[in-house]
């Protein structure tokens, strides 16, 4: 929604300004667009694997929904890992395995359905549950595999940002070669009548405007935007991360999940009265 918001005061407050002084019809270049975005396009296909430009593609739904993670999010997450640990305390980790063998087809995951959405989320809590059923038993060991996982994770949401961020840095320099093939077109037309040569003129230093304008209005905040969704998705699996470690070392199912609660950042953690409000309902397998 913010990034809508955005785009929309963006525009509006340079054709707002423009408005008064200028036809919008002078600023109406398809050519030079076609060069710009063209050009942008080919060498964002040439410096990324085909991952990561699906990747950017699926992103738009992010920009426009905004991240997942918030205070109710949350909520439910601490209240499925209090779900599961005190399964694992109550019946033995052996308990858990029809639940993390077939997370889709579990009845306890089908009580938190926004989490059973993120099937990156449900991989990693499945597997290390997983690894503790197999007879895990060393934190540290855990702790260390638990990094390399979330960093890979993190790596591969930071790849489409700065992918998206580059491509805003070089849309500028696509306008300059707008702006120079347009002067050339002006150059090859310099015994025309002046008002030809002042449109010719306008068409150039449009491909510069529009070069610049949509790399620090539309393609730079959004590759800000993806990066901080990358560090929110981040957080999210750190949250699991403690909780996991905490019920490893053989804590109760609430202490481990208040380790987890501790991880967040402030404008997104629910209480400690509402965690235990939530746990007090969560369902029972």
């Amino acid at each position: 929604m913010f990034w809508i918001i955005g785009i929309v005061v963006t525009f509006g407050s340079v054709a707002g300004g423009y408005a008064p002084h200028g036809s919008f019809a002078v600023l109406f270049q398809p050519l030079e667009f076609l060069i710009i975005l063209g050009a942008a396009a080919g060498a964002f296909l040439q410096a990324n694997p085909k991952w990561v430009i699906f990747g950017f593609l699926k992103s738009f739904g992010k920009l426009m929904k905004g991240s997942p993670h918030d205070k109710k999010a949350y909520t439910e997450l601490l209240t499925l890992l209090y779900a599961l640990f005190k399964l694992s305390k109550t019946k033995g980790m052996i308990a858990l395995e029809p639940h993390i063998e077939n997370p889709h087809e579990s009845e306890l995951f089908q009580h938190f359905p926004a989490f059973s959405k993120n099937h990156h989320a449900v991989d990693f809590i499945c597997d290390y549950l997983r690894l503790m059923t197999m007879g895990t038993e060393n934190p540290h060991e855990l702790e260390a595999l638990m990094d390399q996982d979330i960093e890979t994770h993190h790596n591969e949401g930071h790849a489409i940002s700065g992918a998206v961020t580059s491509l805003g840095e070089a849309l500028p320099a696509f306008g300059i070669v707008a702006a120079v093939l347009g002067v050339i077109v002006t150059m090859g037309s310099i015994a025309e009548p002046p008002e030809i040569l002042g449109g010719l003129i306008a068409a150039a230093l449009v491909g510069t405007f529009f070069g610049i304008f949509v790399a620090y209005g539309l393609f730079s905040p959004m590759g800000k935007n993806l990066e901080q969704f990358a560090d929110a998705d981040t957080k999210y699996f750190e949250c699991m991360k403690q909780g996991l470690l905490a019920h490893l070392q053989g804590y109760a199912p609430a202490v481990s999940v208040e380790f987890a609660r501790k991880t967040l950042y402030n404008h997104e953690r629910p209480s400690f009265i509402e965690v235990e409000e939530a746990c007090n309902e969560a369902p029972t397998v």
